[in-house]
């Protein structure tokens, strides 16, 4: 659905160094960096995260949620997540007030963002 999302952050190299780790389990990584700011997508995707350096003194906080292909990039993407600093907001599991197989984790990244991993499929 989305091409692209944008927005700042108060800690530019924190968020950076956060967003970098935890979706790395998901297959995403830095495509582009420069002087306004990251670039983070899948290879061979169009749909990208874009964090400005832009300082933000109060970010509004926002729900972003990456798709994962599976309840094991869930997890990973939930213990990288600790990793590189995020309080837990919903420890990896099934969601079934959404449908039967959502299958998510929630964590709070540097600026009080709830970010989250989900895979719609059932698990073999």
């Amino acid at each position: 659905m989305f091409d692209h999302v944008v927005f700042g952050v108060s800690d530019f190299a924190v968020s950076k160094a956060f967003f970098e780790a935890a979706l790395a389990p998901l297959g995403v990584e830095v495509v582009s960096e420069g002087p306004l700011g990251v670039e983070l997508c899948r290879p061979n995707d169009i749909a990208s995260l874009c964090i400005r350096r832009e300082p933000v003194p109060a970010p509004s906080h926002l729900h972003l949620a990456f798709a994962a292909e599976s309840q094991a990039q869930v997890e990973a993407f939930y213990q990288a997540a600790l990793a590189a600093g995020a309080e837990c907001n919903g420890a990896p599991g099934l969601r079934p007030q959404y449908h039967a197989n959502y299958y998510a984790a929630f964590v709070i990244g540097p600026d009080g963002h709830n970010v989250e991993a989900v895979c719609h499929a059932a698990e073999a």
